[in-house]
């Protein structure tokens, strides 16, 4: 088989041309992508911010004020409602009006003023388990900082220990930084998948695959030629998608900018091989887009890593996420966009991402026939 580039570049004006005409893939191609990087880059955030606090100051002494204090200045909590008695604790959590009760117990300031013990109670809402660890988290160390101080104070000695704490990569430890690149990586497989799965069920539903069928065109150039207006378009998304998450989410692009290309331009030809291997097999342009979306998006979204950890999950599903190639191109968008690695970490990424393409183009060349049956 010999691929002649006249043809080839023949069938991809032909499908440029097909796509200008085409109002539904022109959206689907250009606004889409960047709008559900928009949406869902602020709709999924693990961070937990002004959080509603309600306190009971048993005390009302100048200690108790200082922790209270210490909880507002720390950024993280808002005090929205000063409490009487216990009772009033449990209607504001059953109606999510606070998410945490704080309570200083009488004595607080006399047992700090002894060097004695000083509990203090934290009561939260565990409904949403995550906000509640994660506010928890902030609570403790608030107390745990109070703690320091008061200590210090009063005895004027330098601790022995003293923890110096440093994060790389997401400094800030917002949700941002670790969504967004991930982010790129899902909706591009989803929207490559969804685009290609138009384009062989479109000449079946357009009657034009009888003209097609009539030509010399061998189907690697049918497919090929079909694959490059589209392939252009995706680096084109990619490009914005980076764009946006720079610009829009602050998030730092800190990588080989050649190196990315390259690995988004394998990731992004196995995943319209796979959807034109999905149009060629329906020949519905109805059914090849539903089936691209559920095939791409479900384990796109969930077994990737993208929002789980993959080594909490169950054995079985780690083995099947294995599978999922937007699982590799998450690791190399974190891994060249965020730390500036290269191709000795990504060695393993690169090769799942070459066979990935290689698998796409051979499954759609396969699976599309010119023959009229």
């Amino acid at each position: 088989m010999t691929i002649r580039r006249g043809r080839l570049l023949a069938v991809a004006r032909k499908e440029v041309l097909q796509i200008r005409r085409d109002a539904r893939s022109l959206m689907m191609a250009f606004l889409m992508p960047a709008a559900l990087i928009v949406f869902f880059g602020y709709i999924i955030s693990f961070d937990v911010k002004d959080i509603k606090l309600a306190v009971l100051d048993q005390d009302h002494t100048a200690s108790s004020r200082s922790l209270v204090e210490s909880f507002v200045s720390a950024g993280r909590f808002h005090v929205t409602h000063q409490l009487a008695a216990d009772r009033e604790v449990t209607p504001l959590l059953d109606r999510g009006a606070v998410r945490m009760v704080l309570i200083i117990p009488t004595g607080f300031a006399r047992h700090l003023s002894a060097g004695e013990r000083a509990p203090v109670q934290a009561i939260v809402d565990g409904a949403d388990a995550n906000t509640a660890g994660i506010s928890l988290n902030y609570a403790a160390a608030i107390v745990a900082s109070y703690s320091s101080a008061v200590a210090l104070k009063a005895s004027r000695l330098v601790p022995p220990v003293s923890p110096e704490t440093r994060v790389w990569y997401n400094e800030t430890l917002e949700s941002p930084p670790m969504i967004v690149p991930g982010l790129i990586a899902v909706i591009m497989m989803i929207i490559s998948a969804m685009l290609t799965a138009l384009t062989i069920a479109r000449e079946w539903e357009r009657g034009t695959m009888e003209q097609l069928a009539s030509t010399p065109v061998h189907r690697a150039e049918v497919i090929l030629g079909k694959l490059l207006p589209y392939l252009g378009i995706g680096l084109i998304d990619v490009l914005a998608a980076i764009l946006l998450g720079m610009f829009v989410f602050d998030v730092p692009f800190r990588g080989n900018p050649f190196l990315l290309t390259i690995m988004a331009t394998m990731f992004l030809i196995g995943s319209l091989g796979l959807g034109i291997f999905i149009s060629a097999v329906l020949r519905s342009q109805l059914l090849a887009t539903q089936i691209a979306m559920i095939g791409t998006f479900l384990p796109s979204l969930l077994l990737s890593g993208l929002l789980f950890d993959l080594t909490m999950m169950p054995r079985g599903l780690q083995v099947v996420s294995l599978l999922v190639p937007a699982r590799y191109f998450i690791t190399v968008m974190r891994g060249i966009f965020l730390k500036d690695v290269g191709i000795p970490v990504l060695y393993g990424q690169g090769l799942a991402m070459v066979l990935y393409a290689v698998i796409g183009l051979t499954l759609a060349i396969r699976a599309f026939r010119k023959e009229i049956e």
